[in-house]
C-alpha cells in the first residue's frame, strides 16, 4: 500500500455515522500541496460532507485567484500544508508573493479577500478532516 492510500485510509477513519446534513450551496476551497491527494479528495469528500462545492488548489497563484474569484464558505489547509508549517518549512507551491510564508500569513491573506468571518480549517491529522469540515459547515447559516 502506498503512502497516499494510507492517507486516504486515515481520512476514512475519521468518518463517523452521524448525519451529515445537506451542505449543498456551501463551498470549500482546499489549499494542499499534493495534486494526486487533491484529486482523490475531490472525488471522496463532498458526498460525506453533505455535497458542498469543493475545489482544490496546490499552488498559490491558483489559491489567490480563487480567493479573489468568489466568497467561499470554508477555506481548508490540508494536512500536508499544515505539517510543513508545523516544522517551519515553506508550504510547497508558493509564488514570488508568498515565498516563505507560514499559515499565519496565509490566514491574513484569506481574511483580506474573504473577510474576518470566513471559516478557516487546519489540521495535520487526516482523520480529523471530515469532523472539522463538518463542524465548520454546520456553523454556516
Amino acid at each position: 500500500m502506498d503512502l497516499r492510500d494510507q492517507l486516504m485510509g486515515r481520512i476514512n477513519d475519521g468518518i463517523d455515522t452521524a448525519s451529515t446534513g445537506d451542505h449543498t450551496g456551501k463551498s470549500i476551497l482546499v489549499r494542499g500541496c499534493d495534486p494526486e491527494m487533491a484529486r482523490r479528495a475531490i472525488e471522496f469528500l463532498p458526498p460525506v460532507l453533505g455535497n458542498p462545492e469543493m475545489y482544490t488548489v496546490t499552488n498559490d497563484v491558483d489559491f489567490i485567484t480563487e480567493l479573489k474569484r468568489k466568497k467561499w464558505s470554508v477555506i481548508f489547509f490540508a494536512p500536508g500544508a499544515c505539517r510543513y508549517n508545523a516544522i517551519n518549512k515553506p508550504i510547497p507551491g508558493s509564488s514570488s508573493e508568498t515565498q516563505g510564508w507560514g499559515l499565519e500569513a496565509y490566514r491574513k491573506l484569506v481574511q483580506k479577500h474573504q473577510g474576518d468571518h470566513v471559516e478557516i480549517v487546519e489540521t495535520t491529522e487526516e482523520q480529523l478532516i471530515v469532523p472539522l469540515l463538518r463542524e465548520a459547515l454546520n456553523r454556516i447559516k
